[in-house]
C-alpha cells in the first residue's frame, strides 16, 4: 500500500512515519516543506512538497502514485488564521483542492485532518454528524475542506476531525499545550491558563494509530478521533503540574476574555468517539498514560 503523507514533519507526521516507515505492507511516501526532519533520514522516501502550488502537487503524486494520502498539513495557528485569512485559505483550502484534485486522477483514498474548531463550542461533545458552526477564520476554513472533500469526485474519502494534539518530536515549528506547560513550570514561572474552555486532548501516537487504522481499513466517512477525557484547558495543565510533580500553585486561571485573542474559541468541544471504538477499533489512552508516554520519550 503506497501512502503518501503531507506535512511529514510535524507531531502527527512524524509520529505516522514512526508507524509506517518499518511496516512491510506499506511504501512510504513523506512529504513536507523544506528539509526532511526526522531523526533517520528518509532518503528517498522523503520529497520536498510545497502544498500551495498545483504544479509541484500534481508532479509528486504522478511520480508516486499515491493509494492513500494522509494529509496532515495545515496552517493551525488560530490566531495567525485570524490576522491573515488570506493565507490560512491558502494553506487550508486551496492546497487541499489542489491535493483532493491530484487524489481524483489517482483514485487515492484520500484521509483529511480536521478539527473540533469547525463547532462553535455550544454543545459538545459532538458526534460526527453534527451541524458544525465554526467561529474563527481558522474553523471556516477547515470546513470549507471539509466540504471541498465531501463535494469532490473522491471514490474514497475520509474526514478525521480531532482535538488538541499533543506530544514530543524533534524540530516542531510549534510547541504544544503540554510541553509548553511543562517547561514554563520547571522554569518556576507563574503561567495564565483559561478555566473556560472545555477539550479533549489527544496523545499523537493515538491521533497517528486511528489514521493508520483508517487507511488500513479503507475507511470512509466522518470520524471524531481524540483522547477519552474531558477537562478545561485549566484541569488539563493542572494534571501535567501534578504528573511531572511540579508546583500547581504557579498556575493563575483567567477567562478567555481577559487574553484579548484575535480569534474566538469555542467554549465547550470534546468528542463522542462510539463510532471510531466500534468500526476502527481504536482505544485512546487516557490522559495521564498519555502524560507518561511523553514522559518516556524525554529522557
Amino acid at each position: 500500500m503506497r501512502i503518501l503523507i503531507t506535512g511529514s514533519n510535524g507531531l502527527l507526521g512524524q509520529k505516522l512515519i514512526t508507524a509506517l516507515r518499518n511496516d512491510p505492507e506499506v511504501e512510504l511516501i513523506a512529504t513536507s516543506r523544506g528539509l526532511d526532519r526526522t531523526p533517520e533520514p528518509l532518503l528517498d522516501r522523503y520529497r520536498t512538497l510545497d502544498i500551495t502550488s498545483q504544479a509541484d502537487v500534481a508532479t509528486v503524486f504522478d511520480a508516486t502514485r499515491p493509494e492513500v494520502v494522509l494529509h496532515t498539513a495545515a496552517m493551525t495557528n488560530v490566531d495567525a488564521c485570524e490576522l491573515d485569512p488570506v493565507a490560512c485559505r491558502l494553506q487550508n483550502v486551496g492546497a487541499t483542492g489542489h491535493l483532493v484534485r491530484a487524489a481524483e486522477r489517482h483514485k487515492s483514498h484520500f484521509v483529511l485532518l480536521s478539527t473540533d474548531f469547525i463547532f462553535d463550542g455550544k454543545a459538545g461533545p459532538y458526534r460526527e454528524e453534527d451541524r458544525p458552526h465554526p467561529v474563527s477564520a481558522y474553523g471556516q476554513s477547515k470546513l470549507d475542506a471539509e466540504a471541498m472533500v465531501i463535494g469532490s469526485g473522491l471514490t474514497k474519502w475520509c474526514i478525521v476531525r480531532t482535538i488538541i494534539v499533543y506530544g514530543v518530536a524533534p524540530g516542531l515549528s510549534r510547541s504544544n499545550v503540554v510541553l509548553w506547560a511543562k517547561a514554563a513550570l520547571e522554569k518556576g514561572e507563574p503561567i495564565n491558563v483559561v478555566d473556560d474552555q472545555w477539550r479533549m486532548p489527544t496523545l499523537a501516537e493515538d491521533l497517528a494509530d486511528g489514521c493508520v487504522r483508517i487507511a488500513k481499513q479503507g475507511a470512509t466517512g466522518i470520524y471524531n478521533l481524540s483522547g477519552p477525557d474531558g477537562m478545561s484547558i485549566l484541569e488539563l495543565v493542572q494534571r501535567v503540574a501534578r504528573f511531572f510533580d511540579l508546583d500547581p500553585s504557579l498556575i493563575r486561571p483567567i477567562t478567555s476574555a481577559s487574553l484579548s485573542q484575535p480569534a474566538k474559541r469555542p467554549p465547550r468541544t470534546g468528542f463522542v468517539l462510539d463510532k471510531a471504538r466500534r468500526n476502527l477499533g481504536y482505544a485512546p489512552l487516557p490522559l495521564e498514560s498519555g502524560l507518561a508516554v511523553v514522559r518516556s520519550q524525554l529522557v
